[in-house]
């Protein structure tokens, strides 16, 4: 009997409202959803932060950069009277250099940053698109669908995209950026159309699609209003690491001679016609180089923390 009274003691003074100012203190328990969660550690991962502030710098310089900038990418310079043999070379009226045909070298960089770009968000868009919506259909509905499916992806996996793609580009003529773009993300797309198959073969059993099933939901709206939210995270990552993806792939295309032509222009355009001279006037092939590589490795580190945000298993913050 003693011990009990003893115990109830205990748990009346565990529950009695700590002293202090005012009424008696609440404590509670910040309930953060699995979104908050989400970007509270994509915001925590430093690199992950630092890469998409210069990535977005980047795209801001694509878009407003040609308007403001006092020389246009087709506007031809004549070389002025007096001036020595050195007259190509980075100044501040020209911090880029000109090229040997008479071009602000800046101009034609922000051009070719703009139409890269352009190029890896029509990938990523229309790639997206056809990998989320074949593996979407394969994974639910399973069996031979499943089958005849999977095995298209396999054909498409061992057909080498860059040789095709430079086969089909050469049967384009002018401005071809836009027929790029689509033959890069034909070729794109089977990597994340294998992911979502194999969310949607594990979502498909859980009980809120079951209960989607027994009130009568279409397949459709099970796939793209219960099961697909749940399948964001790959979807995101994804996406994003397929930007740099189709950045590099459009630039060794256009260095070969097969990507983006005249009167278009890209970076991998710009560093094939600065090949030449990258020993004489490294300023016309490292400038547009550099930006590529920059674009590169931020687009790779925002996937990186993205990939550890989504990651249910990550229990800290990364640096």
């Amino acid at each position: 009997m003693a011990e009990i009274i003893t115990r109830q003691a205990v748990v009346e003074e565990s529950t009695t409202p700590m002293p202090g100012p005012g009424p008696d203190r609440e404590f509670t328990v910040e309930a953060r959803s699995q979104w908050k969660t989400i970007v509270r550690r994509f915001v925590h991962h430093r690199l992950a932060m630092i890469s998409l502030f210069l990535f977005v710098l980047l795209v801001i310089a694509s878009i407003i950069g040609p308007p403001l900038w006092k020389y246009k990418f087709d506007q031809t310079l004549r070389k002025p009277a007096g001036s020595g043999p050195n007259w190509l070379s980075p100044t501040w009226e020209h911090p880029f250099g000109i090229s040997r045909t008479g071009y602000d070298q800046l101009a034609l960089v922000m051009r070719g940053l703009q139409y890269s770009i352009r190029i890896a968000l029509v990938v990523v868009v229309v790639s997206t698109v056809l990998g989320v919506v074949i593996g979407a259909i394969s994974g639910y509905f399973g069996k031979w669908i499943d089958t005849i499916s999977m095995r298209f992806v396999d054909l498409m996996l061992i057909i080498p995209f860059q040789v095709a793609v430079a086969c089909l580009q050469r049967n384009v003529k002018g401005s071809n950026w836009l027929w790029l773009a689509l033959f890069l993300a034909g070729f794109s797309w089977m990597g994340l159309a294998r992911i979502i198959r194999g969310e949607f073969l594990s979502l498909r059993e859980k009980e809120f699609v079951e209960a989607a099933r027994a009130v009568g939901a279409k397949p459709m709206r099970i796939i793209f209003r219960q099961i697909l939210p749940n399948a964001l995270g790959p979807i995101i990552v994804s996406a994003t690491l397929a930007v740099g993806g189709a950045v590099l792939a459009e630039a060794a295309l256009s260095f070969i001679g097969l990507g983006v032509k005249q009167p278009d222009t890209s970076l991998g355009f710009l560093i094939e016609r600065g090949k030449g001279e990258a020993a004489t006037k490294p300023y016309l092939f490292w400038w547009p180089v550099v930006i590529l590589c920059i674009i590169s490795l931020t687009v790779n580190f925002v996937g990186d923390g993205l990939r550890d945000a989504f990651d249910p298993r990550q229990n800290r913050v990364r640096a």
